[in-house]
């Protein structure tokens, strides 16, 4: 496989990848951050010589070690308690698409691997047990006793509310938010720190006042976004709408960081779509 090939083949694993690492780590946008440590990695490895006999499981058990070293960073356990008296039975696609990533966070590591291969992507067994680095017999166990667990979690109330933003932030992102909709990108640009930050997920990172100012111009020169202030995963958020569309849910979303009242890095998922998929937002304002 050649270069080329081995970048599209990359490409196209990508959501699959996103949903891993997401339903991994509790959050779309964490999932994010582990599938380009874990991309970063595969293409280091690839240079080094790396032999990939099976693409797919390669790039998996990437994913799955990126994506416990993200945990173990954070010092994430909360586990639950199980019981073995309910069905271990696949859970439905759709019942399993709507449990909300914090809910497979609480489910102990292994056990969330092997759900999320085997009921959300659709690995074998024995493909769990390559990834996860342990045996068959594992594999299975950890498989029908998370299945357990998550329908005891899927059944329990859940805490949904996102944390309170601050007054500052609110007030930072309501006036971003304000001049996107303005067209104001002149006063947008004047905001920017010098070594500010572009990331274009899934296309292209930049940094430098600069350099950034023409990321700018393409909002500048469309006409069918819509925007409005929000959270994501409790995150302030601009959230954009396609006026094209029902505009029901956002087409994607933009994160800001600030240092005081300069922009230090814009994060757009434009080119990323898949993390919608199952993600916590909400408009505000």
């Amino acid at each position: 496989m050649n270069t080329d090939e081995f970048e599209d083949r990359l490409k196209a694993l990508r959501p699959r990848l996103h949903r891993y690492c997401a339903r991994m780590t509790g959050s779309a946008v964490h999932g994010e951050d582990v599938l380009q440590d874990a991309l970063v990695k595969a293409l280091h490895a690839r240079a080094e010589g790396a032999e990939v006999d099976n693409l797919e499981g390669w790039l998996f058990r990437i994913a799955h070690n990126a994506s416990l070293d993200f945990l173990r960073d954070r010092s994430r356990n909360n586990v639950v308690p199980l019981t073995e008296d309910m069905e271990a039975a696949p859970m439905p696609e759709a019942d399993i698409i709507a449990i909300s990533f914090q809910t497979f966070l609480r489910l102990p590591e292994l056990q969330r691997c092997a759900v999320i291969l085997r009921d959300v992507l659709g690995h074998s067994v024995d493909e769990i047990a390559s990834i996860a680095a342990c045996t068959p017999a594992s594999a299975k166990s950890a498989l029908q006793r998370g299945r357990v667990a998550l329908r005891l979690l899927a059944q329990a109330p859940e805490d949904i509310r996102l944390p309170l933003m601050s007054d500052s932030d609110r007030r930072k992102i309501a006036a971003y938010v304000d001049l996107f909709r303005n067209g104001d990108f002149d006063a947008i640009r004047a905001m920017l720190a010098d070594d500010v930050k572009l990331d274009l997920v899934n296309r292209l990172q930049w940094q430098g006042r600069d350099k950034i100012g023409r990321y700018f111009t393409g909002y500048a020169e469309a006409t069918k976004w819509r925007f409005a202030f929000g959270a994501v995963e409790g995150q302030p958020a601009m959230l954009v709408f396609d006026s094209t569309g029902p505009m029901e849910r956002p087409a994607h979303f933009v994160l800001i960081d600030w240092s005081e009242n300069r922009i230090v890095a814009v994060r757009d998922f434009l080119f990323a779509p898949y993390v919608l998929e199952a993600i916590d937002w909400v408009r505000l304002g």
